[in-house]
């Protein structure tokens, strides 16, 4: 097969204790899945059915083990905010996905950030117009190494916190979830038919804010190492 220009290579991410790599076909991003970040920004956190957004693969950034991400301050914001997520990955393929079948979809785990332009996202909320301006831009997904599930399990409780600087700025459990991960893969496939290399970015806990450059975020999931990333 000829092309007209030389394709992109994949993006992919490291997987902890292998030299393999995990290539990226896709991101959702489940929107307000802990209540008490619903509740700051501005919304009633009954279980209403998730709703989702998505990321292209190309604005992963993976993150080595031990590396700190220098990370740019984007293009026309001056409200940039970190969210800090625990990201499913998927390794089966599979449709309407029974909850009970869902965790056998998942390849492993990640510690990830879902970078935002909060000013560009509200003014997109304000219009009613999609979120991708404040979500979608390049660089906004740094995640760091995946963590077989063969290897961790399929977590249900487990510390996500992230601080600034040194400073407590998120703090939680993954047990707080709005929709677990197994519902969420389950509600997720009945509209989109999950690949191997899907990539599910679960929501953030409250505490949510702005950084700017110079500051130095240090997140993780307990028991999925940490996630260091400086920006600049």
């Amino acid at each position: 097969m000829t092309y007209v220009f030389q394709p992109a290579a994949p993006t992919s991410l490291a997987i902890a204790g292998s030299d393999a790599r995990f290539p990226v076909r896709r991101v959702y991003c489940v929107g307000r899945n802990y209540a008490a970040h619903a509740r700051e920004m501005g919304f009633d956190p009954d279980r209403e059915p998730p709703f989702f957004f998505c990321k292209p693969a190309d604005a992963v950034v993976p993150v080595a083990d031990g590396q700190t991400l220098e990370l740019a301050y984007p293009a026309q914001t001056t409200n940039y905010h970190y969210e800090i997520e625990l990201v499913a990955a998927i390794g089966k393929p599979g449709s309407n996905i029974p909850l009970e079948q869902a965790n056998e979809h998942v390849w492993g785990y990640a510690v990830g950030l879902d970078m935002t332009r909060r000013d560009l996202q509200m003014k997109m909320r304000e219009m009613g117009r999609p979120w991708e301006i404040g979500k979608a831009f390049d660089a906004s997904a740094p995640i760091g190494p995946l963590h077989p599930s063969s290897q961790v399990g399929h977590p249900a409780q487990a510390g996500i916190w992230l601080q600034v600087n040194g400073n407590d700025r998120q703090r939680s459990d993954i047990d707080k979830l709005i929709w677990s991960v197994p519902e969420t893969i389950a509600y997720l496939s009945r509209f989109f038919e999950l690949q191997p290399g899907d990539l599910i970015m679960t929501g953030t806990p409250e505490g949510v804010g702005p950084v700017v450059a110079g500051d130095l975020m240090l997140g993780g999931v307990d028991g999925l190492g940490e996630l260091s990333v400086r920006v600049i």
